[in-house]
């Protein structure tokens, strides 16, 4: 029988640093109009290098859309403008809205190279072809509320009034947090109904507001509906961070399946195909269902939940993972970014069985029923903003079948930080204790 690591070496193929890397992947992927692109750790430049070179190479080779990635509606759509030429915004100003603990997983020079190529790649196209960039998450409250006033006061400002009087309802607590915890606890009333019915009036005054012909005034609109509904969400996961009832991780991955579901209906709607990529932690993109997430927790996620809505035929799931080597992270929620060494994998888990294939870096088909051996449940790690090394096992690895749970795998045995604009004093390459791993 051939045991796991005989199935790596049987199948994977290993990746020589030229954009034929992906040929295999292309391949795979096929006519399929969803791609999710994963990474192990939000700070780590090989996940976003590569993601962005598969992107290029989908969007000029297969026409792909829009690239949706894990950041805030709002921040990420001042990117959009700066890459479809609408303003006057330079690449640097157009970072700027990006002032959410952790700026670093957008402000880097990997993402700022792929905006200034797709902003280049869209120089010229009719809107109708041009590729946007657009963000996925749950927790801009004030930020969208701002947004649909801002977009109402230019068409409709008795509207514009009326929505400012409706969201002023969440002023009294100018920290989302805040907010919630007054909501759920009863300190203050919760503004749910308020943000329901403002959405519900942007919808049903779009006739009037898009008498404006053209795919311009149609994108604004949807924008800021999309705003509107993020406020709508973001108002609920706010007050169940102080419930019991409701998963919180739940209720976001929700919204983010949401937003691919509404974005890709717009651009249909326009004349297009929905084709669409998508960049975030492969906890959220690979299939919750094949994970310990989802067989004890009762969570599931943006990969599952794809699967689910669209068909899996209509998706393609890419996972990355790494050994070991550098990231950049923190140590507490809302401290300094700082540049960590990432322990060697723990034995039992996906990521040294890779290292122990002596492969180095390579691209992994997981639908080649030659993998059928690595369905076997293993350890597979997980790196967010924050990195704790002292408690490895218990906050960066969970249990899963890695097959079932993504399409396919790139694995890099040593990868190097994604570097921040503003590095800060913290960002310096971390000592390797010499007495590892056998010191304290």
């Amino acid at each position: 029988m051939t045991t796991p690591l005989e199935s790596v070496r049987n199948v994977a193929l290993r990746l020589d640093g030229a954009m034929s890397d992906y040929d295999a992947l292309l391949e795979q992927i096929g006519e399929r109009p969803i791609v999710l692109l994963g990474e192990a750790s939000h700070g780590t430049r090989e996940f976003y290098r590569m993601r962005a070179e598969i992107s290029r190479r989908l969007i000029e080779e297969k026409g792909f859309e829009a690239v949706v990635v894990e950041a805030d509606w709002p921040d990420a759509l001042r990117l959009n403008r700066y890459a479809r030429h609408d303003g006057d915004d330079t690449l640097m100003n157009a970072f700027a809205d990006f002032q959410r603990f952790p700026q670093w997983m957008w402000r880097n020079h990997e993402v700022r190279d792929f905006l200034a190529w797709l902003h280049q790649h869209n120089a010229g196209r009719d809107r109708a072809r041009q590729t946007g960039f657009y963000g996925l998450d749950v927790y801009s409250l004030h930020r969208s509320a701002e947004a649909v006033i801002e977009y109402l006061q230019g068409i409709d400002p008795d509207q514009a009034k009326l929505a400012r009087e409706g969201y002023a309802c969440f002023d009294h607590a100018d920290d989302p947090f805040r907010y919630g915890r007054d909501a759920a606890f009863g300190i203050n009333k919760s503004c749910e109904d308020t943000a329901v019915r403002l959405l519900a009036d942007l919808l049903e005054k779009s006739t009037q507001y898009l008498r404006e012909d053209g795919r311009r005034a149609a994108d604004e609109q949807f924008f800021a509906e999309q705003n509107a509904r993020v406020v709508i969400n973001a108002e609920a996961y706010y007050r169940a961070m102080f419930g019991s009832r409701v998963d919180t991780w739940n209720l976001r991955d929700d919204h983010m399946t949401d937003t691919l579901a509404e974005l890709r209906q717009h651009l249909r709607d326009q004349g297009g195909q929905g084709k669409l990529i998508v960049w975030a932690h492969n906890s959220h993109l690979g299939d919750a269902s094949s994970t310990e997430m989802g067989w004890g927790r009762f969570q599931h996620n943006v990969g599952q939940l794809v699967r689910q809505r669209f068909g899996a035929e209509n998706a393609f799931l890419v996972g990355f993972t790494t050994h070991t080597g550098y990231v950049s992270a923190a140590q507490d929620w809302d401290g300094p970014v700082e540049h960590r060494w990432v322990r060697p994998s723990l034995d039992g888990s996906y990521e040294r069985l890779f290292h122990e294939s002596g492969l180095d870096r390579f691209y992994l088909p997981l639908t080649d029923e030659r993998t059928a051996p690595l369905r076997e449940i293993r350890l597979e790690r997980a790196i967010g903003v924050i990195y704790r090394p002292e408690t490895e096992r218990q906050s960066h690895y969970f249990q899963a079948s890695l097959p079932s749970q993504f399409d396919a795998v790139f694995h890099l045995d040593e990868t190097n930080a994604v570097e921040p604009f503003e590095k800060g004093e913290l960002w310096r390459p971390e000592v390797i204790p010499d007495t590892y791993p056998f010191g304290v």
